[in-house]
Parts: C-alpha cells; sequence; structure tokens
C-alpha cells in the first residue's frame, strides 16, 4: 500500500509531466474489483471527467491524493496501493486497470489497485466531507504538525494508558499517511520498541520520535519512496528498508546483533531487540 511518501512522489510527478493534459476520456477500467470504490455511475464519470484539465498542485492528506480535474473538480484516489503509471502516446496498457483517463494527446493515465482504493470524483471542496478525509488530524511534514502538537498528542494518550509507540503511528490514523511499513523504519531510528508504552516515554524520546517521523518521511520521498513500490513511470524507489520482511535473523546494522520478528497489531514487527527499548 501507498504511504505519505510514495504519495509526495506520485503527487511530485503528476503536477510535473501531467499538469495541463485535457482528459478526452474516462473509465473505470478493464476489470472489476470488489474493493474498488467508485461514487459515480460509469457513464456518469466518464460524461464529467471529460474535457476537463489536470491540475498543476495536486494535494496530499495523508494516504489520500487530490487531483485537480479543472474546471472545478478533484480526482480523488485514497487508501491504495498498486500501480498508478503514465503511459506515453500508442504504449500499452497493464492487462488489468481499474481506473483510466485517456487525454488529447494520446497519453493515458491508468490505475491498477491492489487490495482495495478510491477513486472517485468531486466537485473542489466537498471531497473534505469525504469520510477519512474529513477531520483528519495534523499530517507529517504539514505547517500543524508540530513539536508541540505531538507531544501534546503523546501526552493525552498516554494518559489514557494502553497505547504504544506502534499503536501511535499505525493505528486509527492517529498520524495519517503511516502504515506498517515505514513504522517498522521510525521506531529503529528512533529506538524505540514497537510495544514501548507511551505512559512511560521521556520528553527526549517523544522528540527523537517526532524528529525520526519527519526524517524518515522526507528521505524515502527524497528518494522517490520505497524500493517495493513504484513511481508515475514504473520505476521503483531508491529507499532500501532496513527492518523489512529480510531483516529477521540478519544482523542490526547499529549493533550487530540479531533482528527478530513478532506479529503485533496486524501486522508484522521487524526489529532489533537491543538498540529498540
Amino acid at each position: 500500500m501507498f504511504e505519505l511518501p510514495e504519495l509526495i512522489v506520485l503527487s511530485r510527478q503528476i503536477g510535473q509531466h501531467l499538469a495541463g493534459k485535457r482528459v478526452a476520456s474516462a473509465s473505470y477500467g478493464n476489470s472489476a474489483h470488489k474493493f474498488a470504490w467508485y461514487n459515480h455511475p460509469q457513464p456518469e464519470f466518464a460524461a464529467l471527467a471529460a474535457g476537463k484539465t489536470i491540475g498543476a498542485h495536486p494535494i496530499v492528506r495523508g494516504r489520500w491524493m487530490l487531483v485537480p480535474l479543472e474546471p472545478g473538480y478533484h480526482l480523488v484516489l485514497g487508501e491504495f496501493g498498486g500501480r498508478l503509471l503514465l503511459h506515453p502516446p500508442g504504449a500499452p496498457l497493464p492487462p488489468k486497470y481499474h481506473l483510466h483517463l485517456g487525454f488529447e494527446d494520446g497519453a493515458a493515465l491508468t490505475l491498477t489497485i491492489q487490495m482495495w482504493g478510491a477513486m472517485e470524483l468531486y466537485p473542489q471542496g466537498e471531497e473534505q466531507q469525504r469520510m477519512y478525509i474529513k477531520d483528519m488530524r495534523p499530517v507529517p511534514l504539514d505547517p500543524a504538525f508540530t513539536p508541540d502538537y505531538f507531544a501534546a498528542l503523546t501526552a493525552d494518550l498516554a494518559a489514557r494508558g494502553a497505547y504504544t509507540a506502534k499503536a501511535l503511528l499505525t493505528q486509527e490514523q492517529l498520524i495519517p499517511g503511516l502504515g506498517n511499513s515505514i513504522a517498522q523504519e521510525i521506531l529503529f531510528k528512533a529506538g524505540l520498541h514497537p510495544k514501548h508504552p507511551l505512559r512511560t516515554l521521556t520528553p527526549p524520546q517523544v522528540r527523537r520520535l517526532y524528529e525520526q517521523i519527519l526524517a524518515s518521511v522526507e528521505e524515502i520521498a527524497a528518494q522517490g519512496g520505497r524500493s517495493d513500490e513504484v513511481d508515475l513511470f514504473g520505476n521503483p524507489g531508491g529507499y532500501q528498508r532496513l527492518m523489512d520482511s529480510t531483516a529477521p535473523g540478519k544482523p542490526c546494522p547499529v549493533c550487530g546483533g540479531r533482528v527478530e520478528k513478532m506479529q503485533y497489531l496486524g501486522g508484522a514487527c521487524y526489529f532489533c531487540p537491543a538498540c529498540q527499548e
């Protein structure tokens, strides 16, 4: 699934390479998917999108991307993984895809989702009422995601008693845009065990966790995303995760101890028991 860094990469590429392209045709693709979410019948979507122009400034909000279709609309892509690809004029399309925009210059944009994903069209402004976008908490790299905000969020959750470091990063959209994959990197670099209770975090640990959230998002985005995801041109990202499915049993890159794996909060956790307290 795409997380915040990958959506930052894709949004920048859309703004650079698709801005100004005019939609000639639009469809929901050539393959049905049980967990593909649309908000218009296909003929209505096609009529609304045709003639619109891709805007220069897609907006990323957590794991949601709002692509301007001008005038007056946003194409909302959210909570999705898979391949969002730009195809040059005349290039073959994927065998299966769940969204297709054909442009007047012959290029095309397709989205092939894995697992699930939203592909919806809203008049600009109405997308803010969409579930998961409405009332979204501040997102890393947003101006509102400050050290004071993060410290207050952590203190509030700690007062409730049951929250852990991984829960903060991956549960309930407490920090939108993060998922299990990037959480492993953040926790390792911050030196925190996934099960570390928030109530026992010291102020320096809270600050270090905050700094690693920002640093990890920025570093992964700067390298074009994670190596197991692809960009708008099908190129894999350059960021090789330190704590992934290949790490258990290998030496920790910091201390040389053995990396371990456990299942926790709905996903696998990879961690160094010596470095992460």
